[in-house]
């Protein structure tokens, strides 16, 4: 493998809120927020058990391509089709079980110290980067949000175990090579959304997609790609009104309430990990990300307030989790807000995949 170059920025050393401090502890290795991780007594064992780590999805013949097609049935992205939502989980299971096997490996690390459990996640990456699993140029623009979600689950999966010391540098160059490619697809999509003023240039896959290529960029200290995420989160923050509402999450019918959290999400953690490396996105366009907060906050205790601005009911799954909330974990240690906190509290859980398992806490 060719080695490749990257610029010299302050992003070329770019950390991660995920990566452990190890001059923090002397006795072991620094949880992400400095909590120390309790390490297994074997290299295969946590407090005496071993990780079951899966073997790796098949990846089967569709290997660098997939054609999932969206499964809603209305304009406003809004209905779902069940036959459909049903052959879009078949055609993308094997992306699905590999984020999500990744980010369960990762989190069992940082909870038990597990060793067999890091090295269960490069096991699983390194098997698809040997095949450079779905990194080829998808036919449609469902297969690119595959790419995108995968990416962001397995490269945060990735940070988190990276100071772990079970992987190799072989696994890691394979690795992180694979992250690229993914990356590019990611950036090249968009980049052509932006040119032809397509929809998904300034929505919620737009923030996500800047998650996936931050993260992405972290492993592979790529500044060229941290300077893009970058401008992700800046088309995001720049689009929230004065309100705190966004625009292109307002027309989502009856499921406008959940994309403007959808869109929240991956805004913060591209802001949790810049916060790593000095800088602060929190502040960014007058502290706009605040505005969108404070509307989705008032939104959680009362969905009403988008049923008044669309004129259409709203889907609201209660109690809220994963990704309706977890997101608030971090904000809430940099901002306390009681009424968030009371949130996660009742919430069962705050893991979501696409966003690597826990968030920062």
């Amino acid at each position: 493998m060719r080695p490749r170059r990257r610029s010299a920025s302050r992003w070329y050393s770019f950390r991660d809120p995920w990566r452990p401090d190890l001059s923090a502890h002397a006795d072991g290795f620094g949880r992400w927020p400095g909590v120390a991780v309790a390490l297994g007594r074997a290299p295969g064992h946590a407090h005496g058990r071993a990780y079951a780590c899966p073997a790796p999805p098949p990846f089967g013949a569709t290997l660098s391509t997939l054609e999932p097609f969206t499964y809603y049935v209305d304009p406003h992205a809004s209905i779902i089709d069940p036959q459909k939502q049903a052959h879009f989980q078949k055609v993308t299971e094997a992306s699905t079980h590999l984020s999500q096997w990744s980010a369960l490996a990762a989190d069992a690390w940082l909870a038990k110290g597990s060793r067999a459990a890091a090295a269960c996640v490069y096991s699983l990456l390194d098997a698809a980067a040997n095949v450079s699993a779905w990194a080829g140029k998808m036919p449609d623009y469902s297969g690119v949000y595959i790419q995108n979600w995968t990416l962001s689950a397995v490269a945060i999966a990735y940070l988190k175990v990276r100071e772990s010391g079970t992987g190799t540098p072989a696994q890691d160059a394979e690795i992180q090579h694979w992250f690229d490619l993914l990356s590019a697809r990611v950036q090249e999509f968009f980049k052509a959304e932006a040119a032809h003023m397509g929809r998904d240039k300034e929505n919620n896959h737009m923030y996500w997609a800047g998650l996936a290529v931050a993260a992405a960029a972290i492993a592979s200290n790529d500044h060229d790609a941290g300077s893009w995420a970058l401008n992700a989160y800046k088309m995001g923050v720049d689009a929230i009104q004065p309100d705190g509402s966004l625009p292109q999450e307002l027309w989502r019918g009856q499921m406008t309430f959940h994309y403007h959290l959808y869109a929240l999400a991956p805004l913060i953690m591209i802001a949790e990990l810049a916060a790593a490396n000095d800088i602060d996105l929190y502040s960014e366009d007058n502290g706009a990300i605040h505005r969108l907060v404070k509307l989705c906050t008032a939104a959680l205790a009362d969905p009403t307030i988008f049923e008044k601005r669309t004129g259409i009911k709203q889907i609201v799954t209660l109690p809220y989790a994963g990704g309706d909330i977890g997101w608030a974990v971090p904000y809430v240690r940099r901002f306390p807000n009681p009424q968030l906190s009371a949130f996660i509290a009742k919430a069962p859980w705050v893991r979501y995949t696409s966003w690597g398992g826990r968030p920062p806490e």
